[in-house]
């Protein structure tokens, strides 16, 4: 079983459908980063020590996390009061970049899945530069989680 901060649990509110009264395709990709935020802290890393302009936060962290790629694709249609599972599947891709694929199930089935891509970049010179030590150890935990999964 992945571990909880892997696996969360959202509720399709009135705010994330259109006119139609199903999701909005935005709203997915929201979600997708929104999980990982959750993920985080769940894990236990402070949204302070990763994203800038948090409250209390002494000085803003040196290294960046811009998404480069995104992705958001529905199977089925997802609908307002919808619970849906929210199944994140972290990976390095190398010393500076990482992606969370997001897998969205309703009773235990897909109906949507999305991905994030994300490159450190240090903001002085806004370089290419390693992950910042709190989101490697993140990744390494994830790995391992995956691993006892199968």
């Amino acid at each position: 079983m992945l571990p909880a901060w892997l696996n969360l649990t959202r509720t399709v509110r009135f705010g994330d459908t259109d006119a139609a009264g199903v999701m909005h395709f935005h709203q997915l990709l929201r979600w997708c980063h929104e999980a990982w935020e959750e993920s985080l802290e769940l894990y236990g890393i402070e949204a302070k020590t990763v994203f800038p302009g948090c409250r209390d936060q002494e000085r803003w962290p040196d290294t960046a996390l811009p998404v480069v790629q995104c992705s958001a694709n529905f199977k089925k249609a997802v609908h307002g009061g919808d619970r849906l599972v929210v199944r994140l599947t972290p990976q390095r891709i190398d010393q500076g970049c990482f992606e969370v694929r997001s897998q969205f199930l309703l009773n235990e089935q897909e109906v949507a899945n999305g991905l994030i891509r994300q490159l450190a970049i240090n903001v002085p010179t806004r370089r290419r530069c390693p992950l910042p030590d709190a989101i490697s150890r993140w990744l390494e935990a994830a790995e391992i989680g995956q691993i006892k999964e199968l």
